[in-house]
């Protein structure tokens, strides 16, 4: 029995169901949606030795970007496109929702299934922690940090945006600004020397492309301008249409 088939035995088992027969094309998309719907809550350890040697060997196929594979653009900020669960930096940003437990629709492609995928479980239980700890919803424009466990980065920095319908008002600005800031003030606190920002808010929240990099490029300055920090940043994009924002923005050809 490979990796695969013991983890969803046991997922399948954790619900007292027997696992059906998958086919070996199936496999990893009934991996991922069954970890997507799992509350959180403890794994054995067996499971745990299974899913960090699965998603440790993931990385062996996969092009893990570090830090010194990349040119900055100016002043200590990067641009780089790619899937942001194989950037090796400090932190990588989440854009998170407001129970900070990742998003629970199996497989879909937001970059909060993708974090809370790829780096396991165990993240989940440790968002869960906080978030009992704190004792009510993340707010919009704070930030919260976790390990990465199996993702290349060290850290993930958590952080809720706001939701646009149209044009942002002033305040939706000022949040989303905010998110950077948090990010960032967290990052510097705990010694990070490098963090890698999503297109926070964008997409499914609406937030204009356009206007939510702005937001995005002038944050950091104004950060790094006003505390001195020297902290790299990596504004990471997927999408062909967000790279071409941010590098106008920044003015890479």
């Amino acid at each position: 029995m490979d990796t695969l088939d013991k983890m969803i035995e046991w997922l399948y088992d954790e619900k007292g169901e027997v696992a059906p027969f998958f086919n070996t094309f199936l496999k990893p998309r009934v991996w991922r949606s069954l970890v997507n719907i799992r509350r959180p809550k403890e794994a054995s350890p067996e499971y745990l030795a299974e899913e960090d040697a699965y998603l440790q060997d993931r990385l062996k196929y996969l092009p893990v970007t570090t830090l010194n594979d990349l040119t900055p653009v100016k002043c200590d900020l990067y641009l780089w496109q790619g899937d942001i669960t194989t950037l090796a930096v400090d932190a990588v940003v989440n854009a998170a929702n407001s129970d900070l437990l990742g998003c629970f629709a199996p497989c879909h492609n937001c970059i909060d299934n993708c974090i809370h995928t790829f780096a396991g479980v165990r993240l989940r239980l440790e968002c869960d922690r906080i978030m009992k700890e704190q004792g009510h919803p993340e707010g919009v424009g704070m930030a919260k940090i976790t390990p990465g466990f199996n993702l290349p980065a060290k850290y993930v920095l958590h952080t809720v945006g706001p939701i646009v319908s149209g044009r942002p008002s002033l305040h939706q600005r000022n949040q989303l600004a905010s998110c950077y800031r948090a990010c960032l003030e967290l990052a510097d606190s705990k010694g990070l020397e490098s963090v890698a920002f999503c297109c926070i808010s964008t997409g499914m929240y609406g937030y204009p492309k356009e206007a939510a990099a702005k937001v995005a490029y002038d944050t950091v300055m104004r950060y790094k301008s006003s505390t001195g920090s020297r902290i790299k940043v990596v504004f990471d994009v997927f999408a062909d249409e967000d790279y071409a924002v941010y590098a106008r923005l920044l003015g890479v050809r």
